[in-house]
């Protein structure tokens, strides 16, 4: 009787060993990676990252780097993923699908899909990635200086020579100027020829090709340059130049950037990623993200005070006058755009 007293108590003590290790309460956190940019991290963290872990009752690691860089982790760790949800251009998104890199979306498991801008929707094609913002890249220029500037094609002014500043075509912004000096030229090719024999033509009217938005405002700040294409997302920063400057919606329109969200392939979260996808693309998210001009919203419920639209892509006139570069087209022309370019400034 004692023995099988002593077995029974064992029996029971395991089990409730075996219950207490799987209960809930003692159970590992998720961790879901997240594959992003590192520019406005901090803010990042305070508007999506923090309050999205406190729903989920998980943990969020960011990984961080450029395009190519996180690309390529991407595809040496194909076999076991680490990353599970990754922020790209929408360019840099479509490399990742033919990669095989992504997988396909359920967008009805995104709550608010239905909210965002057309656009935004399948983005790249294939139900790959979800646009979770914009930018547009419209003229900039010296009040004091320039009457007017109404048409990308004004760049080929006379009184512009020696006075503006274009993006080198190997930027993100490069091949969208590109595009739309094309446009404004009469150009009818995919591979954008005349626009970019247009550009090639006034290379010596240029005072430089930039790399960064930063050399904007310092040239702008030095009276080095009275007009160039720029991104929305800087015009905050140029405004603090304290020069007089205005921004112009050409006739033509904006050139256009978004960058998008996909999942992973084989991604061990992906739960978790949809879940923190749709937590992005709310109306709440998308608004504390715009106010603080870290990013212009996709959501069409987002409303913002005229101070803040001011620095953001949004309103009907800006979305109605965006150009996107379409991500495939950049794809095959890249290549051939740089040997171009190259080829054309050393001359």
């Amino acid at each position: 009787m004692k023995k099988a007293s002593l077995a029974g108590m064992l029996a029971l003590l395991g089990t409730g060993l075996l219950t207490l290790a799987v209960s809930p309460a003692h159970a590992e956190k998720r961790t879901l990676v997240l594959s992003a940019y590192p520019i406005a991290q901090p803010l990042f963290n305070k508007y999506v990252y923090a309050p999205f872990k406190e729903k989920c009752g998980c943990e969020i690691v960011v990984e961080t780097g450029n395009n190519a860089d996180r690309i390529a982790k991407l595809d040496a760790r194909r076999d076991n993923p680490v990353v599970d949800l990754v922020l790209l251009s929408d360019f840099g998104m479509l490399e990742a699908s033919r990669k095989g890199l992504i997988q396909p979306l359920d967008y009805s498991k995104l709550k608010n899909y239905s909210q965002i801008y057309p656009f935004a929707r399948n983005p790249i094609g294939g139900n790959y990635a979800v646009g979770y913002t914009i930018y547009s890249v419209g003229l900039v220029y010296r009040t004091d200086k320039i009457k007017s500037l109404t048409s990308w094609k004004d760049l080929w002014r006379d009184d512009m020579k020696g006075r503006i500043a274009l993006p080198d075509v190997s930027t993100t912004q490069g091949p969208l100027a590109l595009q739309m000096a094309d446009i404004a030229w009469g150009g009818k090719t995919e591979n954008f020829s005349t626009g970019m024999q247009k550009i090639l033509a006034i290379k010596n009217n240029v005072v430089t090709f930039s790399k960064n938005s930063a050399q904007l405002s310092s040239l702008f700040a030095q009276d080095e340059i009275w007009a160039a294409p720029v991104a929305r997302f800087t015009w905050a920063q140029l405004m603090k130049t304290g020069m007089p400057l205005k921004w112009s919606i050409p006739t033509e329109g904006q050139a256009a950037g978004m960058n998008v969200m996909g999942i992973v392939n084989k991604s061990k979260n992906a739960d978790l990623a949809y879940q923190l996808m749709d937590f992005w693309l709310s109306k709440e998210v998308q608004t504390a993200l715009a106010m603080e001009l870290v990013d212009s919203p996709v959501n069409t419920q987002v409303v913002l005070p005229k101070d803040k639209a001011e620095f953001n892509t949004y309103g009907g006139e800006h979305i109605a006058s965006l150009k996107f570069v379409k991500p495939e087209t950049l794809l095959k022309h890249r290549s051939a755009w740089l040997e171009q370019w190259n080829k054309g400034i050393s001359k």
